[in-house]
């Protein structure tokens, strides 16, 4: 990518960040129970694993790609660190996986998202060290490959580019809280109605503040995702790549 456009996306990031807050949807530290911290990091890490040999090949192909992968970090790490209020009395915040995942490929979000969420949970009280494998689990693995299958399916039946990118950045942000609901109404089942009793109160929190805020994602992702594409004479990763 040309250093002048790196300058322009950067400055768009750095205008976004003065909203920043410090407590998003992330589920924060020492919330889950120990047996269900461990079950999600153990779940999530063959998928960094994976994420960490992805990003391996991708340097080694082409080394100029660390300059977008840093760029996609940035974009992520605003995005998800900042605080949208919601009517029902929590929060809501976009992810900004979708972007990456379109461009290179999910997995090495598995890697990009836990950088991210690491560095909330220690810098910003954003999320949690004991709750990070769950955290990555929901915005790291689940929405990027969400993002992704939509993007590719979409492509592949040579629908519009923006609407793709639009519906695979706005449907990876929903799913990443869908899945946090699941992993909620897993770790505290309803005393009456059980896991699925649980899992509609949680939806039904984050659900109505979040699918606009998804959509605004969504919005926003398109508008650098051609930035990136209309500046990038290299090519990029994610339109050679044809599978996971």
């Amino acid at each position: 990518m040309k250093k002048s456009n790196v300058s322009l996306l950067t400055i768009i990031l750095l205008l976004i960040i003065a909203p920043v807050c410090t407590f998003g949807m992330h589920i924060m530290e020492g919330f889950l129970p120990f047996k269900w911290a461990v079950i999600w990091a153990v779940v999530f890490i063959p998928f960094f694993m994976l994420g960490l040999k992805d990003l391996r090949r991708i340097f080694a192909k082409n080394p100029h790609h660390k300059v977008l992968i840093a760029l996609i970090t940035a974009f992520v790490f605003v995005l998800s660190a900042l605080k949208m209020p919601s009517v029902t009395g929590s929060s809501s915040h976009p992810t900004g996986v979708g972007l990456g995942a379109i461009l290179f490929g999910p997995k090495v979000m598995a890697v990009i998202g836990t950088i991210v969420l690491l560095f909330q949970a220690l810098l910003l009280a954003h999320g949690g060290l004991t709750t990070l494998g769950a955290n990555a689990f929901a915005m790291a693995v689940v929405g990027p490959f969400v993002s992704y299958g939509i993007f590719m399916l979409m492509k592949k039946r040579k629908m519009n580019k923006g609407l793709s990118v639009f519906m695979a950045a706005t449907l990876g942000n929903i799913a990443t809280y869908v899945i946090t609901s699941v992993q909620l109404a897993l770790a505290f089942p309803d005393p009456v109605g059980g896991i699925m009793t649980s899992l509609v109160k949680f939806l039904s929190v984050f659900l109505l503040t979040q699918i606009p805020i998804a959509a605004a994602e969504g919005f926003l992702t398109n508008i650098v995702h051609d930035l990136i594409l209309k500046n990038n004479p290299e090519g990029v990763e994610g339109y050679e790549v044809k599978e996971c």
